[in-house]
C-alpha cells in the first residue's frame, strides 16, 4: 500500500488558506508576511520532491499550482511525476498539458484505490477540503507541517470540525528554526 501525505504551510491556529498570496483572502500570502526567510526551514519541501512518486491534489490547488508550477525550478521534481486531481467537476479539457500525466479522480473511494497500487508515496500539497475528507475518511498515512508562529484567526483549516473518534499521531521528526517556523512529521497511528 502507498503512503499518503499530507503537506501543508499552516498557521499556529490551524489555519492553511492562501499561504502563497492567493486571491480572495484577507492575509493572502501570510507565509512571506513579516516572516524572515530561512532556507533551513524549507528543506522538507525539496526532500518531498525526491521521496514521493505522485502528487494529489484538489480541484482549487489544482488550478492555482498548474499555470504556474510547471515552468518553476523549485517545482522541477514533479513535473513528470503523476498528478491525480480529485474533482467532480473538472474535465480533461480543463487539465494543462504541460506538466506531466493527470488523471482526474472523482471519489475518495478512487483515492483509496489508488493507495492500493504499486509505487511509491504520494504526497499532497494545499487541497484544504480534500485534506479534511481524507483525514476524516482514515486515507491520510503522515503529516509534513511546517507551522508559522502566527494566528490568522478566519480562514480554511487543514483539519475539519466533525465529531470523530480521537485520531493519535507519532511525531517521527521535529525541529525549530530561527525564524520560528516549526517542522513536524506525524505518522497516523492505526
Amino acid at each position: 500500500m502507498r503512503t499518503l501525505i499530507s503537506s501543508a504551510f499552516v498557521s499556529l491556529d490551524g489555519v492553511v488558506e492562501a499561504p502563497g498570496g492567493e486571491e480572495g483572502y484577507r492575509n493572502s500570502g501570510w507565509t512571506f508576511k513579516d516572516i524572515e526567510f530561512a532556507p533551513e526551514a524549507y528543506e522538507l519541501k525539496g526532500r518531498e520532491q525526491g521521496e514521493a512518486s505522485a502528487i494529489l491534489l484538489g480541484r482549487a490547488s489544482y488550478q492555482a499550482f498548474s499555470p504556474v508550477w510547471p515552468g518553476m525550478a523549485d517545482f522541477a521534481g514533479y513535473k513528470a511525476m503523476p498528478k491525480y486531481v480529485v474533482s467532480t467537476t473538472l474535465t480533461e479539457d480543463d487539465l494543462v498539458s504541460d506538466w506531466g500525466p493527470t488523471t482526474i479522480l472523482r471519489t475518495l473511494d478512487e483515492v483509496a484505490a489508488l493507495k492500493e497500487t504499486e509505487g511509491g508515496p504520494i504526497i499532497m500539497h494545499g487541497s484544504a477540503a480534500l485534506n479534511r475528507a481524507l483525514s476524516d475518511a482514515g486515507l491520510i498515512d503522515r503529516y509534513h507541517l511546517l507551522v508559522f508562529p502566527l494566528l490568522l484567526g478566519a480562514g480554511k483549516r487543514l483539519f475539519s470540525a466533525t465529531d470523530k473518534d480521537a485520531q493519535k499521531l507519532r511525531l517521527v521528526e521535529h525541529e525549530a528554526y530561527s525564524n520560528g517556523i516549526q517542522k513536524q512529521v506525524f505518522d497516523v497511528v492505526r
